[in-house]
């Protein structure tokens, strides 16, 4: 990919989408960008909108013919991050998990084999692992009973992804992301807390007993591990990489950089318990030696990224509401 060349990304208006988005157009790429703007912001791509190399199609990947007449053999790479990444309520609303984590895969697959197109990049997680009995987590690591929809979802989706790879010759990256921080971000702890203190700054209600112990990456960092991953010369058609940093951080530490941020200092009103919600991990920590083998490592803390964060969601409180 060190060439100029065209890639469809799903999910392009997403946090993550959006800023990958801009990264391939300022290398001077194609873009096709898609997305059903069900969690995605239009306002993400104004800058993308400007670039004469990029184009935006508004579609449902659970309709099966939403990549007719989108993706072409012209195609180099199907990017896709396109999902529902709501994990806290994935028992709420199964059938979610299942349509736009493992159906919708399927038919980005689906529309690739009809035309030829032979790589693909996958956003999965690290939930894939469940309570790991490793930590931290390698790629090979043996998968325990998974303890979210989310999770087995995302599984399933890797799986379908490498059984096309063997059955239909397609070179496969697949990502297993911690969370990520940075601008543009709209879902999880952080905006979480931050909208609370917005609304009142003298108490916070935390889930758990804030004890739970999280690894994070932020989003330029991620994107970086993306095109490194991406760029990889390799043999084997399926490609598994963790991406994270070296370090975790539990939930009250994350809270006293926002209060530290936010100039509050709120009463902390726990739940009770060592996870938030059913499928909350209480420890998650990945292995990512073998990403920096291949020549990436993060340029910012967890803590950096953070405040990083929190800057952003007080110049841009529209999110917020």
């Amino acid at each position: 990919m060190s060439e100029p060349v065209k890639i469809l990304v799903t999910g392009a208006a997403g946090f993550i989408g959006s800023n990958l988005v801009d990264r391939l157009l300022a290398e001077g790429n194609i873009v096709l960008g898609v997305d059903n703007l069900s969690t995605g912001r239009r306002e993400f791509l104004a800058d993308a909108d400007k670039n004469s190399n990029f184009r935006f199609f508004e579609r449902d990947l659970l309709d099966e013919k939403a990549l007719h007449g989108i993706l072409s053999e012209e195609v180099d790479t199907v990017v896709h991050l396109a999902a529902n990444a709501d994990v806290r309520d994935g028992l709420k609303h199964p059938r979610k998990d299942l349509e736009q984590n493992t159906i919708v895969t399927w038919n980005v697959l689906e529309a690739m084999r009809r035309v030829n197109v032979r790589k693909i990049a996958f956003s999965s997680t690290g939930s894939v692992y469940g309570e790991a009995q490793k930590i931290p987590t390698p790629e090979d690591c043996p998968f325990p009973v998974q303890t979210s929809l989310y999770g087995a979802s995302k599984l399933a989706g890797e799986s379908l992804i490498s059984a096309y790879a063997e059955g239909y010759d397609l070179q496969a990256s697949i990502f297993r992301f911690v969370s990520i921080l940075g601008e543009r971000y709209t879902h999880g702890h952080v905006i979480d807390f931050v909208r609370s203190l917005y609304r009142d700054t003298s108490k916070l209600r935390v889930l758990g007993d804030g004890s739970q112990r999280k690894s994070y990456l932020y989003v330029g960092d991620c994107v970086n591990a993306m095109l490194t991953i991406m760029r990889h010369k390799t043999k084997n058609k399926v490609e598994v990489f963790n991406l994270g940093t070296d370090e975790y951080v539990n939930v009250n530490q994350s809270i006293d950089v926002i209060c530290e941020e936010l100039k509050v200092e709120p009463k902390r009103m726990y739940t009770g318990g060592d996870r938030g919600w059913i499928g909350d991990n209480p420890f998650i920590f990945l292995d990512c030696s073998k990403l920096r083998k291949i020549g990436w490592k993060p340029t910012r803390s967890i803590r950096d990224s953070v405040r990083t964060t929190v800057r952003y969601l007080q110049k841009n409180d529209w999110l917020m509401q």
